[in-house]
């Protein structure tokens, strides 16, 4: 599982996936493709880039292509429906500013009559990518194109000027690559002034930045992603704690045992025995409540609420 740049594949010659899920949120992370979430009943604090809010039922939140976003529950019940698409679906080549604010609120659907396009684009894309006649890729395209440039009729884009745009996505990638850099060096020693220094921030301004961007602390998102390498490890292979613990970038195996708990709620050799039943319908880590979650198999990084 990627933990923040996700790589998705599909299971059909177009570039689309639909789903719904129950009283959820999911972890900070960012794709190249676009993704619109419609609250479908409920209510659920989501944070894309430079926003922060709360979406209740008929609300439609856009995130563009690179966005760094991440969605709380936190015990509110809600039903939460997600398009992620490929921006090319769209135009071959996609160059697009963002709307002037990625939350679309009820009142605004309803007047401007964009439910209806969006529930038969849902429908469309999950009745042809079961059946899969001829015509089926062309078919969710011009559903998709029509619900996307209904959107771009009706909804104002960023106008704070093509040089603010430029600037915001230079640091956006920046963090982007750094993001990548943990990933991939995660068995390492990383710490918070390491980042720092990487981003050439001051540590205190990089906490922040961080914070806001991610809804968690650096320390705490480069523990979550060595223990979720450690918990593929110890569920796919032989090799004991100890030595995964150190392939994973903790020091001893008293802070790996206190950290995976932390995280998971089970010690590792809890883990190791649970049965396949019991992880089967648990969705991953869950970094922000008492019900420990996971799994490897979902094509978007998704966190199960209390």
């Amino acid at each position: 599982m990627k933990a923040f740049h996700e790589v998705r594949s599909y299971s059909s010659d177009i570039m689309i996936w639909h789903r719904s899920f129950s009283n959820i949120g999911f972890l900070a992370h960012w794709h190249e493709e676009i993704e619109l979430i419609y609250i479908r009943k409920g209510c659920v604090t989501l944070s894309i880039m430079d926003y922060t809010f709360t979406a209740s039922e008929g609300d439609l939140m856009i995130c563009n292509s690179g966005e760094i976003h991440y969605c709380e529950s936190n015990g509110k019940e809600n039903i939460l429906d997600f398009i992620v698409f490929d921006p090319s679906l769209i135009s071959p080549i996609y160059n697009d500013l963002s709307f002037s604010h990625p939350h679309i609120h009820k009142k605004v659907m309803q007047s401007l009559h964009l439910d209806t396009p969006l529930f038969k684009l849902m429908s469309t894309i999950d009745s042809e990518l079961k059946d899969k006649k001829p015509y089926y890729v062309e078919i969710i395209k011009s559903n998709l194109r029509e619900f996307w440039f209904l959107l771009k009729r009706n909804i104002p884009v960023d106008i704070t000027g093509k040089t603010q745009y430029h600037n915001r996505s230079a640091n956006l990638l920046q963090f982007q690559q750094l993001l990548s850099h943990i990933e991939e060096h995660y068995a390492e020693p990383i710490n918070l002034t390491y980042l720092s220094d990487l981003m050439n921030f001051s540590t205190s301004h990089f906490s922040k930045l961080f914070k806001k961007l991610t809804g968690i602390q650096p320390i705490t998102y480069i523990n979550t992603i060595r223990i979720e390498k450690a918990a593929l490890k110890i569920r796919n292979t032989n090799l004991k704690l100890t030595a995964i613990a150190f392939n994973c970038g903790f020091n001893n195996i008293r802070s790996f045992n206190r950290v995976f708990k932390q995280i998971t709620g089970f010690t590792p050799s809890e883990f190791k025995n649970l049965s396949d039943n019991r992880l089967k319908d648990m969705t991953c880590f869950n970094r922000r409540s008492h019900k420990k979650c996971f799994v490897e198999t979902e094509p978007i990084t998704i966190v199960k609420q209390p």
